[in-house]
């Protein structure tokens, strides 16, 4: 993939914006990728079903709840440092996944590579945001926002071609290990090309506020990870109360360099931003699960084969983002509007197409469609929850807002759960009809809360 040159500032350099994606890119792609590699991993390790499901959940679960910390140290010891760790220790833990001779050894591992992940993702947006300005900061986040759908879109399919493969004899490790020549070069260059930024003035960091928004999100994140999968017990319900608990108290915290500064909330343009990126993540998280279990199970369709269904999606979603700062330099906000009612449009007809049975080729327009709109959306919206913050809590905001991402995706994943699972008694394709429904919904609501936001505010706009 080609990323453009975006030189802004003195402080940009040719090298910035590859080798900060190039972090980008194998954290999301191993959020991915490791469900093609599932089977494999259980047959070769000897795994029960909850010890491969701690493999896909203790990364997402470390992820998710460690941003908001990695952005604010990435404010208070300097974002270049912070990332160029985050990255080492997750090419570091990389190897130990690929070499893992046990479950445990493997979910260890991976709860290592979503620590690794939470300490390095949050710099990359506040690194594009302190040294880009202007358009070219707004074409960085596209940037960033196309790496990351890319790395979604085809984290399938690149799984599916490595296991294939057979690399070296390794099977579903090279899965892993494929990450560790990637981060050692980009670790190589971080020094050289990735200028450093940190807040001005000394800021210390919150140990309390840390404590309670860390077990918090926590509390947040596991009930949503593993609910469907136990039928809802109590203790779900309970994890909820302690997690609005411990929110309560922070809120009721005083420090003078808050972990998320509750200023950050009063501009309307970082509120309702971080509200329409949940209903995005919402619905792109969902979808990619249910439509991999429609065309593998529903359409007996194998690992790589799915994979490649994936590819449409991906087209439209780089023709989305590259079409993205221009229509948004001159439609403002509505762009995002543009994008959740071109995805509506895309899933409708994917949904009319699903109930008349057509063959897998006819889908191929709808799943364009709905990459275009992604495409459309996804960049805007993270340029407008970054484009008012004070340079000063910049990395405490993109934690947040990469937070948000994670919440959102677990929420959709159990909330299209029940609507899929709750219905696939009547068939694999019924159910994802039924998901394509709920999905629908909730990417209009994009469209609805994008008017939330101030008229002025969008990328490459004031």
């Amino acid at each position: 993939m080609s990323i453009p040159t975006v030189l802004s500032t003195p402080s940009a350099r040719t090298g910035t914006l590859p080798t900060v994606l190039t972090g980008v890119f194998i954290t999301i792609l191993d959020f991915f990728i490791v469900n093609v590699a599932i089977p494999a991993i259980q047959r070769d390790l000897h795994a029960g079903t909850a010890a491969v499901e701690w493999v896909v959940a203790g990364y997402g679960l470390a992820y998710g709840s460690g941003l908001v910390l990695g952005g604010r140290l990435g404010d208070i010891a300097g974002r270049r440092r912070m990332f160029a760790i985050g990255l080492a220790l997750f090419t570091a833990a990389s190897v130990a996944c690929g070499l893992a001779p046990t479950p445990a050894t493997l979910i260890a591992a991976r709860i290592a590579q979503g620590v690794s992940a939470a300490l390095l993702t949050p710099q990359v947006l506040a690194i594009l945001r302190a040294t880009y300005s202007g358009s070219a900061q707004a074409r960085a986040i596209n940037a960033y926002a196309l790496t990351m759908g890319l790395a979604a879109v085809f984290g399938q399919l690149a799984g599916g071609l490595i296991i294939q493969a057979d690399l070296f004899g390794l099977g579903w490790r090279a899965c892993f290990l494929i990450n560790v020549p990637i981060g050692a070069v980009a670790l190589a260059l971080v020094g050289r090309v990735v200028p450093e930024s940190r807040s001005e003035g000394a800021v210390r960091l919150d140990l309390g506020g840390t404590a309670l928004v860390t077990v918090g999100l926590v509390a947040v994140l596991l009930p949503l990870i593993e609910g469907r999968e136990q039928g809802w017990p109590a203790w779900i319900w309970l994890s909820f109360a302690l997690a609005a608990a411990l929110f309560a108290a922070y809120g009721r915290r005083r420090h003078d360099a808050p972990l998320i500064d509750p200023a950050m909330f009063g501009e309307r343009a970082f509120t309702a931003g971080l509200f329409t990126q949940l209903a995005f993540t919402m619905g792109m998280s969902a979808y990619f699960l249910i439509f991999a279990l429609y065309v593998q199970d529903g359409r007996h369709l194998d690992a790589l084969q799915a994979g490649l269904i994936f590819i449409p999606i991906g087209a439209g979603y780089l023709a989305g983002s590259l079409l993205a700062p221009r229509l948004a330099a001159r439609l403002g906000r509505q762009v995002i509007a543009l994008g959740g009612l071109t995805r509506a449009a895309g899933l409708a007809a994917l949904l009319a197409l699903v109930a008349q049975d057509r063959p897998l080729g006819w889908l191929v327009p709808a799943l364009l469609l709905d990459g275009l709109g992604m495409g459309l959306a996804l960049a805007p919206i993270m340029s407008t929850v970054l484009a008012r913050v004070s340079p000063r809590h910049i990395g405490s905001a993109a934690g947040v807002l990469t937070t948000t991402q994670q919440v959102g995706s677990a929420l959709g994943v159990g909330a299209v759960g029940i609507v899929f699972y709750g219905a696939v008694a009547d068939g694999v394709g019924p159910a994802f009809r039924h998901g394509l429904v709920y999905l629908i919904a909730v990417t209009l609501l994009i469209s609805a809360l994008v008017q939330l936001l101030p008229r002025a505010t969008g990328p490459g706009r004031p």
